[in-house]
């Protein structure tokens, strides 16, 4: 077990080994065409079956209805930060944007740049304890042209599990680091966006679900690469998309699928949270602070009593196989982000490790 090495980054994150294995198979000679899949057209007919197949596995695993596109965009979500304002303001140059964490904020502060926000604070400390507000304590304005927010933030461990449902709202997500850990109501929602980095495949590429009816005028300053309509009319390939990216997330989704599906993930990502979650809140060496309504699944945040054994931490873990538990560098501790990828034999063995690490230094 010692020899098994496990990766718990936060992004770009561990890929199932399965994918790595046929990548390295494929990756000079893929699909029997005598050229590695990163030498061709993303416009030829070969790249065509990836595109296709890409977006039928995830309008299955997601069971998207046919009123919703899907669009695949280059970089990463921040770009999206400021292609979401440009495309979608009315006419009162008002947005709703939910803060309750580093990237929420960061999706914010972008969005200022381009009209007038409507900042909703969620995040709350209760004698030491995190808490988000919930949803129908939001105040939301009445005249804003969309409702932004993150259900889950990767930097503080902080997740929304309430699905949102606001009347005559157009709902938008960012759920770069929870999109298929978990069953959603696509319905709820008029757009979301992932990032590819945590549960998709590498980094590079972002993906776009949103109702068709959403496709409208831009502001004129949009530029084309962010203008939605724009890359839906030229089937996400305005411009050279990174094919890489694409490919591997292809067969990520057959993964997904040969597993079990969203439903599967779902409930193997609780039992692996609840593990962790259990191990921390039964000790008097490891803290989390966050309420336990709003603890993520997908990124376990604590830290130690005596944070003075923090460095002695992270070497004995990298020793022991267990790779980049070190936490975001704005609030410190450690992060074990556990995302599909993760093995339940990932999670065990940390736990094992934190266990006797409290044996040897409690």
């Amino acid at each position: 077990m010692k020899n098994i090495i496990y990766n718990f980054s936060a992004g770009p994150a561990m890929l199932p080994k399965e994918v790595l294995v046929n990548v390295k198979k494929d990756f000079l000679n893929w699909d029997n065409i005598g050229t590695s899949v990163i030498e061709i057209s993303h416009r030829s007919q070969e790249f065509s079956k990836i595109i296709k197949n890409t977006e039928n596995d995830l309008r299955e695993l997601l069971s998207v209805p046919k009123n919703y596109i899907i669009l695949f965009c280059s970089g990463g979500a921040r770009g999206q930060f400021s292609a979401i304002p440009m495309n979608f303001q009315n006419s009162f140059n008002i947005t709703d944007y939910v803060d309750s964490g580093y990237w929420s904020n960061s999706a914010m502060l972008e969005a200022k740049k381009y009209c007038t926000v409507n900042h909703i604070p969620v995040k709350n400390n209760y004698n030491g304890i995190i808490k988000v507000l919930p949803m129908e304590k939001w105040k939301l304005s009445n005249e804003s042209s969309y409702v932004h927010y993150c259900p889950n933030e990767t930097i503080e461990g902080i997740a929304i599990h309430e699905e949102p449902f606001f009347e005559k709202k157009t709902i938008i997500g960012d759920f770069s680091s929870s999109l298929l850990s978990r069953k959603i109501n696509i319905n709820r929602y008029s757009f979301i966006y992932a990032s590819a980095q945590k549960n998709l495949g590498p980094s590079g590429i972002t993906v776009i679900i949103m109702k068709k009816n959403m496709l409208q005028s831009s502001q004129p300053f949009t530029p084309s690469i962010l203008n939605y309509k724009t890359i839906f009319m030229h089937q996400s390939m305005f411009n050279t998309p990174v094919t890489f990216s694409w490919y591997v997330m292809s067969l990520v989704l057959k993964w997904m699928k040969k597993k079990g599906g969203v439903d599967y993930f779902e409930k193997n990502n609780q039992k692996k949270s609840k593990l962790l979650y259990q191990k921390i809140d039964n000790s008097e060496f490891y803290i989390n602070r966050i309420h336990k309504k709003n603890r993520s699944w997908m990124n376990v945040i604590f830290n130690l009593y005596d944070e003075k054994l923090n460095e002695k931490f992270l070497t004995e873990a990298h020793k022991y196989g267990l790779k980049f538990l070190k936490g975001h560098k704005i609030i410190g501790g450690f992060r074990a982000s556990i995302y599909n990828a993760m093995p339940m034999s990932g999670v065990k063995k940390l736990i094992k490790f934190m266990s006797n690490f409290e044996k040897k230094f409690g």
